[in-house]
């Protein structure tokens, strides 16, 4: 090889590594600038949104870090029952919103605009600091006097105790054994919609208000439950008693105490997320 054209061949090597170079820094900026990159999105997001034949639907939704998520809702009015799904989901080329995908719709996507689309395909979310907002159908944001409730807030896990599923498993000091025909679990849930704590014994379901105030301190009074007999369930007495004696709370993680002054717990409980 002539050695002009050994240095040509070197030259143009050498300009080509240099602008794959310089593109590789812009790349990484726009990634670091979107919600994607510079958001702390994953956790747990909740919010009421309009409803066109029932109070509202509360809605939780669990962002994780793996691309999956875990939705429950509620129809506020119209059933108690809670509905979950699971499933992944994927961003847009910009990261600033998300689309939920179900489990079944992994086998079923094809490539379309910016997002893959499957019969299973989901709602879209724009992706906001501490917030997600809930796209309309075009993957707009909703405009008007309800803008707002299309909304959803970021929760903190290790401080939040509402709207959690509390279930009992230690009561004065004593690990909880379900009894050998005991249907419900014991378990209570603080309900952010007017205060009320509502739950089962084991035996007999119950219900009442609440009252949070500043230092952990905590309040129920209207107390009523279901009067069924249960020969197996020993406990729920007990359990009854801590919430009318209880003033404090402890919370770490996924574990509550109960507790009365600075006394020993009450009662222990375990949430259990997305029932």
């Amino acid at each position: 090889m002539r050695k002009d054209n050994f240095f040509g061949v070197l030259v143009l090597f050498l300009c080509l590594s240099a602008c794959n170079n310089l593109k590789q820094p812009e790349q990484v900026l726009n990634d670091t600038h979107s919600s994607r990159g510079s958001v702390d999105w994953p956790g747990l997001y909740r919010g009421i949104l309009p409803c066109a034949d029932c109070e509202g639907i509360q809605i939780s939704i669990q962002l994780k870090k793996d691309l999956t998520y875990v939705i429950t809702t509620q129809y506020l009015g119209r059933s108690p029952d809670l509905q979950t799904q699971k499933g992944s989901f994927e961003w847009n080329k910009e990261g600033s919103c998300i689309r939920l995908l179900s489990n079944a719709a992994r086998d079923k996507i094809e490539v379309k605009d910016e997002f893959k689309v499957g019969e299973e395909s989901g709602d879209q979310y724009l992706v906001g600091e501490n917030q997600l907002i809930k796209l309309d159908k075009e993957g707009k944001r909703v405009e008007g006097p309800l803008a707002q409730n299309y909304v959803l807030r970021k929760y903190d896990f290790d401080k939040e105790i509402r709207e959690k599923y509390w279930k009992l498993f230690e009561l004065y000091g004593k690990p909880i054994v379900p009894g050998k025909n005991q249907t419900k679990e014991a378990h209570f849930i603080l309900k952010n919609m007017d205060l009320r704590i509502s739950g089962h014994g084991g035996c007999n379901a119950f219900g009442g208000t609440y009252e949070l105030q500043d230092g952990n301190r905590i309040h129920f009074s209207q107390m009523i439950s279901t009067q069924m007999f249960c020969e197996d369930v020993d406990y729920e007495s007990g359990f009854l008693n801590v919430l009318q004696n209880t003033d404090n709370y402890t919370i770490h993680g996924d574990t509550l105490c109960l507790n009365k002054a600075r006394m020993a717990p009450l009662a222990r409980f375990v949430a259990v997320y997305f029932r």
